[in-house]
């Protein structure tokens, strides 16, 4: 059976409706796909079932979807960095899934969105004070697969760090969760042996969910440390990993 590939039931579908309910502001789900491209539909299926499932305020749902394709729409995939496909992205490419959000990865999509809607990163004020001091790029890549439990979190962490730096006017801090089946020459490039393992700027940082004053000083480090290393190197191990 491949574990990308997954039919959204009907309970699904009123979880997610009834989670939306929570939703202030439209949200824009952006749907990056190619030719060729094995998952691209499935990807569609997700985003589709999102903005199904959202309700309607002022006329308008509040989960939208854009679809870009390659080869017609490379512009927008030079503007937000899109080397695969499918990707799928939020605040204009610094939160996205480099692959296709599903299994467990649908419940840390959809309490992205929620939070971006309600402009809550539900993050401590002494966490964001210290997002908003980063100058230097960052690039989280959360490495996940449908079947993980714990990697939603890991993944709703990072989406939320990307968010508060992107409402501070940082947009070069990316989060980027991973899917390890459609990309195994990223997972292999850490040497990912249990997920979710958590790369900051090319360096393995963590395996399992971090804590988020963990998490933050971690970044911090990398960034000021400015590590270019040939392999990756795991720095740390949380408690709560897989």
């Amino acid at each position: 059976m491949d574990p990308v590939r997954m039919e959204i039931d009907q309970e699904t579908r009123e979880a997610i409706r009834e989670a939306f309910q929570d939703l202030v502001k439209p949200v824009t789900v952006n749907v990056f796909i190619g030719p060729n491209c094995q998952y691209c539909d499935e990807a569609l299926k997700i985003a589709k079932v999102l903005e199904e499932e959202a309700p309607v305020k002022n006329g308008e749902k509040l989960v939208k979807v854009r679809i870009y394709e390659k080869g017609k729409d490379d512009e927008v995939f030079k503007r937000q960095s899109i080397e695969r496909v499918p990707t799928i992205t939020l605040l204009d490419g610094v939160i996205r899934y480099t692959g296709t959000p599903s299994g467990e990865e649908i419940r840390g999509l959809v309490e992205t969105i929620i939070r971006i809607s309600q402009e809550d990163s539900g993050l401590d004020s002494e966490t964001i004070e210290k997002i908003k001091e980063l100058s230097e790029p960052v690039h989280v890549e959360v490495i996940v697969t449908p079947q993980c439990p714990y990697c939603p979190y890991a993944a709703l962490l990072t989406n939320m760090f990307a968010f508060e730096a992107w409402r501070h006017g940082k947009k070069n801090f990316i989060a980027d969760t991973v899917e390890a089946y459609e990309n195994p020459d990223i997972a292999d490039k850490y040497n990912v042996m249990s997920v979710p393992a958590i790369a900051i700027n090319g360096v393995l940082a963590f395996v399992g969910v971090p804590y988020e004053e963990d998490f933050i000083e971690r970044i911090i480090d990398i960034v000021k440390r400015g590590r270019k290393v040939a392999g990756p190197e795991v720095l740390s191990e949380s408690a709560t990993g897989v």
